[in-house]
């Protein structure tokens, strides 16, 4: 697949806000399944170390889950849904596990900056988001089957 093709293959902003929505309600729903084992073995969590603790639990526990679905099949539930791939720089695969790992880390960035680096793909001539920009990761819309 060369990077003309990768171009042509651009998801629309609906897809990629879509995508993004189912995103965050598989983080809202695995949040609270993983704070639910958090809280029942190791009790309240709600004041101190405890409250750190479960914060940084579910933040890694999620991270696990885009990182494996990154660098496994591209594709997390919501990609497969929307039929989008996330595609490696050069090689056109799917990342690898430190590629997969600081991507999480920038999106977590992102977010944490009022989802500026989401917002960057409205303006962007790629519609990439500004994780993928900086690592030169792409998302592709897959063809219907």
């Amino acid at each position: 697949m060369s990077a003309s093709t990768v171009s042509s293959l651009r998801p629309t902003i609906f897809k990629l806000a879509a995508c993004f929505v189912y995103d965050a309600l598989v983080v809202i729903a695995l949040s609270f399944l993983l704070g639910w084992l958090f809280i029942g073995t190791l009790g309240d969590a709600t004041q101190g170390i405890k409250r750190y603790a479960l914060q940084l639990f579910l933040w890694l526990s999620i991270g696990l889950y885009f990182v494996w679905c990154w660098s496994r099949s591209g594709q997390t539930l919501a990609m497969h849904t929307w039929r989008l791939k996330l595609l490696g720089a050069t090689s056109l695969t799917p990342l690898n596990i430190q590629t997969a790992a600081i991507r999480y880390i920038l999106a977590t960035i992102s977010l944490a900056l009022f989802g500026l680096g989401f917002f960057w793909a409205l303006f962007d001539r790629d519609r990439c988001y500004l994780h993928d920009r900086l690592l030169k990761t792409n998302i592709i819309s897959l063809p219907k089957r």
